[in-house]
């Protein structure tokens, strides 16, 4: 169980950061990085997605809290948005996890990767509104809807729903780091019902010694650990850089991502 144990704190220091910087909770640069580590300690090679996906998503629920709280603590959550969303969030995580279940890994990874290229481009040469930059929180039932899609494709894509989340709230004017922190206190809410999903869910069997269901515990607790820590590290820098340069630094690291998992397939 604890055999490739000391790579999971090393993955979690950038994880973390990313976290802070980009609301995303990490799960990204995670996904990508557990299903090239995770068959070379005896995942087998068609779990091994599945495994990354529900990894990625436990240790979010850590991540994304630390995140959350750092931002919080500069005033960067916008709490009346996350409460209208809080349902959806919760429930398309489940739901989303179920799906990813039944689906293949080679089928998986592809979805992870286009996902990341189109969200990147998009990140990159989509329009921001010129009113960008008020601190009206967005609330109503539409975006508990709204919730609810977002946390179903993040549970699918093993992220916190940052990539979603933050262009959406930018697009309604708020400004990219207030837009951030609102989306790591989003990804709380929607790892937890994804992790969950993807423990229980998963048929039995399959998975070496220290997993539940699809959730490998010594890649989710290592890279927690050093997860929680680092993640202020990467709020400090969300709070220091302007709005333009975060938007592309996020679709870089998207189209990086997507195309480590393309390359890696």
């Amino acid at each position: 169980m604890i055999e490739g144990f000391w790579m999971f704190p090393l993955l979690g220091i950038v994880v973390g950061v990313s976290a802070g910087l980009l609301g995303i909770g990490g799960g990204l640069v995670l996904v990508a990085a557990l299903a090239w580590l995770l068959p070379l300690l005896g995942v087998p090679v068609e779990l091994a997605m599945h495994a990354a996906l529900a990894s990625s998503m436990a240790s979010i629920v850590f991540t994304a809290l630390s995140s959350a709280w750092s931002h919080h603590r500069r005033g960067g959550v916008l709490w009346p948005t996350v409460r209208w969303m809080l349902p959806g969030l919760l429930v398309g995580g489940w739901l989303g996890s179920l799906l990813a279940v039944g689906l293949e890994g080679i089928v998986l990874r592809w979805i992870v990767a286009v996902y990341c290229l189109v969200a990147g481009l998009q990140m990159a040469f989509g329009g921001v509104r010129v009113d960008a930059g008020s601190d009206v929180a967005p609330t109503g039932l539409p975006w508990t809807a709204v919730g609810g899609g977002i946390g179903a494709l993040s549970a699918v894509v093993g992220i916190g729903g940052g990539s979603m989340t933050v262009p959406l709230l930018v697009w309604r004017g708020v400004r990219p780091v207030r837009a951030v922190g609102t989306s790591s206190a989003c990804g709380v809410a929607i790892a937890i019902g994804s992790a969950l999903g993807y423990a229980l869910n998963a048929p039995p069997g399959g998975l070496p010694e220290g997993a539940v269901g699809y959730v490998y515990l010594p890649a989710a607790i290592g890279v927690a650990m050093t997860s929680v820590l680092a993640a202020p590290w990467g709020t400090r820098l969300a709070h220091a850089i302007s709005g333009p340069a975060l938007r592309r630094v996020f679709a870089a690291f998207l189209v990086v991502v997507g195309l480590s998992l393309v390359l890696g397939g």
